[in-house]
């Protein structure tokens, strides 16, 4: 199934059920950070990027044998470009119980048809990791059409018409945004989002590029504190996971490790299974030549 993909393993949102509207690596941005790899494709107009009526077809065949805790619209690009998004998110919301979240770097907002798009998500999860126009270049290496005063209009203007939660990411690279002058502009910024949560990250498996570099607990402690009782450190938090037969783990393992690395600790933390059972598996995988591995900061990751 090109389209759908999972479940994986998401420490926001449980088990999750992905959907990738975009081809490749399709994105507005090419972000230092970014797990999936360096973008292929920087666009900045929405189109129909793959066939919706597929997409909804492999949706709907999975979901007759998974009950994850959400479909995931997001994937290896920027969901919002993909201009039949909301027929997406209709169709799920008349057809099915599960609740729907668009994981976004939030770059498109200020456009007012792509926000009347995803309103109908029940959750909408933006990035917003840079107060100064100059930090956001250096990070999100943006389309050049698009600006941080762009971003942050589309946002507030997000927050003025959506009635889902908005829970609004920030992600610290060490050197780069992590000082006490970006950090009391982002704050501000903060504020006049408004969102319901603020989830701080940082770089957890191999990044686009090298010079995104991690912060350590105690630094993004102290800006959690900072930020107030909305936000939470999201780096470290572990999802559940629930039964699987041995064929569907090899399926499962594989799904995971190809949209983004994984460590055996990861595999079994979402998959609810024995480290050591992770472990032959994605050994068994990397044998057979389906899988490799990268060692990263001190952690080996598999990868597809």
């Amino acid at each position: 199934m090109p389209y759908v993909f999972g479940p994986v393993p998401s420490r926001r949102l449980g088990i999750s059920l992905g959907v990738d509207l975009t081809p490749s690596k399709t994105c507005t941005f090419d972000c230092l950070y970014c797990q999936v790899g360096k973008t292929t494709c920087v666009r900045a107009d929405p189109g129909p990027l793959v066939p919706i009526r597929e997409v909804i077809r492999e949706l709907d065949r999975k979901l007759e044998h998974l009950t994850p805790d959400v479909i995931t619209i997001s994937g290896s690009g920027e969901p919002t470009l993909h201009s039949e998004i909301d027929q997406l998110i209709n169709h799920v919301r008349a057809s099915r119980d599960h609740k729907i979240a668009v994981i976004t770097n939030g770059s498109l907002f200020w456009r007012e048809e792509v926000r009347k798009k995803v309103l109908e998500a029940h959750r909408i999860m933006p990035t917003l990791s840079a107060a100064s126009e100059e930090t956001f270049r250096i990070i999100h290496r943006p389309h050049p059409s698009i600006t941080l005063a762009m971003v942050i209009q589309g946002l507030r203007d997000l927050r003025q018409e959506y009635q889902g939660e908005l829970f609004l990411e920030t992600m610290f690279l060490r050197g780069i945004n992590d000082d006490q002058e970006e950090i009391d502009a982002l704050n501000q910024l903060l504020e006049e989002v408004s969102p319901d949560r603020i989830q701080l990250n940082t770089v957890a498996r191999p990044p686009s590029d090298g010079k995104a570099l991690a912060l350590d607990r105690q630094r993004l402690e102290e800006i959690r504190k900072f930020f107030g009782s909305k936000a939470e450190i999201i780096a470290d938090a572990r999802p559940k996971g629930g039964d699987h037969s041995h064929d569907s783990l090899l399926i499962l393992v594989t799904e995971m490790a190809r949209r983004r690395p994984v460590r055996i600790v990861d595999v079994a933390n979402a998959l609810d299974i024995p480290v050591n059972e992770a472990e032959n598996v994605l050994n068994s995988l990397q044998s057979e030549g389906t899988l490799f591995s990268k060692e990263h900061e001190g952690d080996l990751y598999f990868s597809g």
